[in-house]
């Protein structure tokens, strides 16, 4: 069963991205290598609600929990990880697909 990780995330104008651009740039090779396959990952956003505006969209899929889990866990990730907390509120889930 598939299991989707899904986060958007809020970048305070005031503040800027610090150093997010570098996370961005350094996860995806973290995430592709623990079997990770990106479908959604855009700043292109239509919000349906204007208490959710979010400026950026993730959405990743893996064939097994286990490997999400491994990806999200890594030393590589944790590595990195701070780059992101630091800079942006971003908000995830954990979802099983359907297929």
């Amino acid at each position: 069963m598939a299991w989707y990780f899904i986060v958007d995330t809020y970048i305070d104008k005031e503040r800027g991205r610090g150093e997010y651009d570098d996370y961005i740039r350094r996860v995806r090779p973290i995430v592709e290598a623990h079997g990770g396959k990106y479908l959604v990952r855009t700043e292109h956003i239509s919000h349906l609600n204007e208490k959710r505006m979010p400026q950026r969209a993730i959405v990743i899929r893996f064939d097994t929990k286990e490997q999400l889990n491994r990806c999200f866990s890594s030393p590589e990730y944790r590595a990195i990880m701070s780059k992101r907390t630091e800079s942006v509120d971003s908000r995830a889930i954990i979802a099983e697909g359907l297929d």
